[in-house]
């Protein structure tokens, strides 16, 4: 079997149906008593990761088989591929612990990496119904009805700063002091607290200005987001260096470093 293509009209068909699928699996636990495992590296780990990441890796495999994948639960249990220069990530529940207590701010998120940099993103968060997409002929949000189906698409397009302040964006549940240091010395006129990729799409839909973000994070995190956000005209950089915030980082455990997200 040959690989399906990879524009943004196939790319957006198929991976947010993908993520709705697997978003209306993860509400369907949500709608019972929520059981948690911890894995190894210590983080929770529920039946709705795992029915996710098994919805959306044979979607992909269906659509595209011969791009590999590089998945949070796979990738947990030591089933990495030799990922090359295009392949797919995959969090099947960004925000486990928001899904465990019951914020609502989790997301399904699935993206297209090329040489190191997300070029496609879907942010799919389905208690809140919202759907984020994000590539190389811009970013949309929509509405995502009780069967599944696709509302209107509204553009995504990042903000100048304001004259008056910035708007940051955290972590709910991963804030840190030196987070916090960090925006005391910028011109910061209101906070807002925000679990999973959300804070990407917060950004890309002129909401927030800013996200640091001092802390662990992994590829299958971010891809996303990052993805969404920079087809919404912001970008992603590494602290205190600067760089573009890339991917495929095999020797460090696909790990990131600190970053920043940006708006205009």
């Amino acid at each position: 079997m040959t690989d399906a293509p990879f524009s943004d009209e196939t790319l957006s068909e198929t991976l947010c149906s993908l993520a709705i699928k697997a978003g209306a699996a993860a509400m369907e636990i949500y709608a019972r008593e929520v059981v948690a495992e911890t894995k190894a590296d210590k983080s929770p780990v529920t039946e709705a990761d795992r029915m996710g990441e098994e919805i959306i890796l044979a979607g992909l495999a269906a659509a595209w088989p011969q791009t590999p994948v590089l998945a949070e639960e796979s990738a947990s249990e030591g089933k990495i591929p030799e990922l090359g220069d295009r392949f797919f990530l995959v969090d099947p529940l960004d925000g486990t612990k928001e899904f465990i207590t019951r914020t609502g701010e989790f997301t399904v998120n699935i993206a297209l990496v090329e040489n190191g940099k997300p070029v496609f993103g879907v942010v799919y968060a389905p208690a809140i119904n919202k759907l984020f997409v994000g590539g190389r002929g811009g970013a949309w949000k929509a509405v995502v009805d009780p069967k599944g189906v696709i509302g209107e698409r509204k553009t995504l397009r990042v903000r100048t700063a304001p004259a008056d302040g910035l708007i940051a964006v955290a972590s709910r549940s991963h804030r840190s002091a030196e987070t916090d240091a960090y925006l005391n010395d910028l011109n910061v006129a209101d906070f807002t607290a925000a679990g999973s990729s959300l804070k990407f799409c917060l950004i890309a839909e002129a909401a927030a200005d800013i996200y640091p973000r001092f802390g662990r994070t992994m590829e299958w995190d971010t891809g996303a987001g990052q993805a969404v956000l920079e087809a919404a005209g912001g970008r992603v950089v590494t602290h205190p260096e600067g760089d573009p915030l890339g991917y495929n980082k095999k020797a460090r455990g696909f790990d990131n470093p600190y970053f920043i997200a940006l708006g205009a």
